[in-house]
């Protein structure tokens, strides 16, 4: 059996099946692109809730994982080499799945870079910006009296779905037939701007029919729907 008794982690988070995969994350955004790819790719792994409401993030355990304090991150007792691999950040650990399993990143050279690229277009312009615009419209920031910046959210948002629209114009996927990594990380993203931020309306989110079927396609994959619940609060 896999010893992974050197990361303080696993004295937190007990594994279960320490031969597995071992995932530390929670239904965000952020955690459903690894969770999903979980499910996409069927590699073994063991999922754990970091629990924000009793700061799970913040204890000493998961910082000696992640030092940035967020999720998702994930422990593989099976990395390069045979050797346990620790990885933090969400782009890093899809990028790591899809090269592990095989699946999910083309081949091509040329294609693969498109995949990349769209990936760190997530991560670099959807993510933060779909996630100021949730804190300025849902959270604390809509009892702020100046309303200059969730406007300016509002606007970025819209522009960034007129990209992805663009990009989806006959297309099934963003990089045409194939499912990616790219579809993968900006499928919680787009579903949490309309469901959970409720800011569809505020969007003109149904201005942009290319993206809402893109993003009825990706939710009505098996995998998808069951990412989206992992790790269960239960």
């Amino acid at each position: 059996m896999t010893d992974l008794s050197a990361f303080p982690i696993t004295r937190r988070w007990l594994a279960s099946y320490p031969d597995r995969l071992q995932y530390y994350g929670l239904p965000t955004p952020n955690g459903v692109k690894v969770s999903i790819m979980l499910e996409e790719t069927g590699l073994p792994y063991e999922a754990h809730l970091v629990d924000f409401a009793r700061q799970d993030q913040k204890t000493p355990e998961f910082l000696s994982l992640n030092p940035n304090g967020k999720i998702p991150a994930i422990l593989d007792p099976d990395g390069p080499g045979g050797a346990p691999l620790a990885l933090f950040e969400s782009g890093a650990i899809l990028l790591y799945l899809a090269e592990k399993s095989g699946k999910f990143l083309p081949s091509d050279p040329s294609a693969r870079w498109q995949a990349v690229q769209w990936l760190m277009f997530q991560m670099g312009g959807v993510g933060p910006m779909f996630g100021q615009l949730g804190f300025f419209y849902k959270f604390a920031g809509k009892e702020w009296e100046d309303k200059r910046p969730l406007q300016r959210y509002v606007d970025e948002a819209r522009r960034l779905l007129g990209v992805m629209d663009g990009a989806l114009d006959g297309r099934k996927w963003f990089l045409g037939e194939e499912y990616t990594v790219a579809d993968i990380a900006l499928i919680g993203w787009v579903r949490a701007l309309v469901d959970f931020y409720k800011a569809g309306d505020i969007t003109g989110f149904g201005d942009f029919r290319n993206v809402a079927a893109w993003l009825d396609r990706a939710l009505a994959r098996p995998a998808v729907q069951r990412g989206l619940t992992i790790p269960s609060a239960g």
